[in-house]
């Protein structure tokens, strides 16, 4: 059994717990495409059996996010899993209407201090926990759209961010708040889409039992942008790269009617990805 349940993740929980609840109830393989932090809900896709073979196919789409930004204060972990601190002033909607166009694009962001971002042999935020500061360098990150939704209250702000893998949005309270000369931490975060995966078809984990989570299964091949090449010739089977007519680019392989991975054209020789049944 292959493919993927689209979890809509609680609030509090951890990625891993929702990949070993998952693991349990399939008893197979899995693996989350894309952390969120506990404080984050939302869309977490999870793959299941050989589906995780897929993972790099899905690590440059788009990520949609709906964010709150309080202005005035901040925290050690940019959200509210730790005490506010700091001082600075709440700016006006136009101010931050302002500056989210210098978000926009391709941009440097530095990681948070307490994120998962190997120094060393050892992840930032075990280093921060001990009291340490970390030198993390600047990474590029592609952020697509940034717009603020509105006023939720008279310190904090909602926004909608679509990004590329990779970037951190409590890196981004952080870094729109010091273009307006304060401070702010991001207090709610939810990721309304992953690529193919959405939260109109997102379950909540506790919704799946280990006799209905079949039932919430999305087909591996439903979700890969590519088109569909059905190949005939066993030698392809076995490794051996043949002749194509079609363009060169990736394609979903089918022997017969069955599913069978992911293969590539280049110049005009069709040859094995990934295999996955």
């Amino acid at each position: 059994m292959t493919g993927f349940l689209n979890i809509d993740k609680t609030r509090g929980d951890t990625s891993a717990y929702v990949v070993n609840r998952v693991k349990r109830l399939t008893k197979s393989s899995c693996g989350h495409l894309g952390t969120l932090d506990p404080l984050a809900s939302g869309v977490l896709p999870v793959g299941i059996g050989n589906a995780t073979r897929l993972f790099d196919y899905f690590l440059s789409k788009e990520k949609c996010y709906r964010a709150r930004f309080r202005f005035g204060k901040t925290t050690p972990t940019l959200d509210a899993e730790s005490e506010p601190e700091g001082e600075g002033r709440v700016p006006e909607e136009g101010e931050i209407q302002a500056v989210l166009s210098r978000f926009v694009g391709t941009v440097e962001q530095v990681p948070p201090q307490y994120s998962a971002v190997c120094v060393n042999g050892k992840r930032s935020y075990e280093l921060a926990r001990k009291g340490g500061e970390v030198d993390l360098p600047s990474r590029r990150v592609r952020i697509f759209s940034f717009s603020l939704l509105g006023r939720t209250s008279p310190d904090e702000f909602e926004f909608s961010v679509v990004c590329g893998g990779g970037t951190y949005i409590r890196a981004l309270s952080r870094d729109v708040a010091a273009a307006l000369g304060t401070v702010a931490y991001t207090t709610a975060l939810r990721r309304t889409a992953s690529g193919p995966f959405t939260e109109e078809n997102a379950v909540p984990l506790s919704s799946l039992t280990a006799e209905n989570w079949q039932n919430f299964l999305i087909p591996t091949e439903s979700v890969l942008p590519f088109p569909a090449l059905k190949v005939e010739d066993e030698r392809y089977y076995h490794g051996v790269g043949i002749e194509q007519t079609c363009g060169d680019g990736v394609y979903k392989i089918y022997r017969g009617e069955t599913f069978y991975g992911i293969g590539k054209v280049e110049g005009g020789v069709l040859r094995p990805e990934k295999k996955l049944c």
